[in-house]
């Protein structure tokens, strides 16, 4: 399985993404650059983490604009896996492919520490191999990760069931203190109707082995192996 990872200038989670690709069964890192114009057949597409752009305008703002986007938007069309995260999330907003805006945290400061999310839904490609409720220990780092959308998208999300991981407490509490940077609703992640476009701004490629600290991000990166029939879920 080729996981496609695409490089903007400015981006800076790439290389932890192909590592953490090659720490699954059957799969292959293929390094992208944001001047691409097609994705080379990949199965999974990935936007990594970064400050795509320096940043410039808002974050995600230019890289939406790059040339590889176009098959970036494309390959979703076609159903297969897309993930945005942190800055890729970013991106994937910008360019329409999911709904809502990531603005700057309530405390207008950069945040880098490890926080708890929680699983809601388990039928996109990012959460299936793991169960409602469960509670995962993952690390953000950030300035524009708070999640804002007009009602009628939040209504929207909340009904087809597009929200997939919330910010909670280590318990799984909906916890104000366990919000990091103020999202509505405790959004820490969403997908699109199908499933198939997924993006978070918490890091699962940083939590991927032992010597990590935990492994919690495994049963992310393996949900999308799975999602192909490559591993059992």
């Amino acid at each position: 399985m080729k996981w496609g990872i695409v490089t903007f200038p400015g981006s800076n989670c790439d290389q932890d993404m192909a590592d953490a690709v090659r720490l699954l069964p059957h799969a292959q890192p293929i390094r992208l650059w944001h001047k691409d114009t097609d994705t080379q057949n990949v199965d999974v597409l990935v936007l990594p983490g970064g400050f795509s752009y320096g940043d410039y305008l808002r974050s995600g703002a230019i890289a939406r604009f790059s040339p590889i986007m176009q098959a970036v938007a494309k390959h979703a069309a076609s159903g297969r896996p897309l993930i945005g995260i942190c800055n890729g999330f970013q991106v994937l907003v910008e360019a329409g492919l999911l709904p809502g805006a990531l603005l700057h945290n309530t405390q207008r400061r950069f945040i880098c520490t490890d926080i708890h999310v929680r699983v809601e839904q388990t039928h996109s490609i990012l959460t299936q191999n793991t169960s409602v409720g469960q509670v995962l220990r993952l690390p953000i780092a950030h300035g524009e990760g708070r999640y804002f959308a007009p009602q009628d998208d939040l209504n929207r999300l909340e009904d087809q069931g597009q929200v997939i991981l919330r910010y909670c407490s280590a318990a799984g509490e909906l916890a104000e203190e366990g919000n990091p940077n103020g999202s509505t609703n405790h959004i820490a992640g969403i997908c699109n109707p199908a499933g198939n476009i997924c993006g978070l701004m918490p890091h699962p490629e940083r939590v991927m082995h032992p010597n990590m600290g935990n492994t919690d991000g495994r049963s992310l990166l393996e949900s999308v192996a799975g999602s192909l029939g490559l591993i059992s879920v």
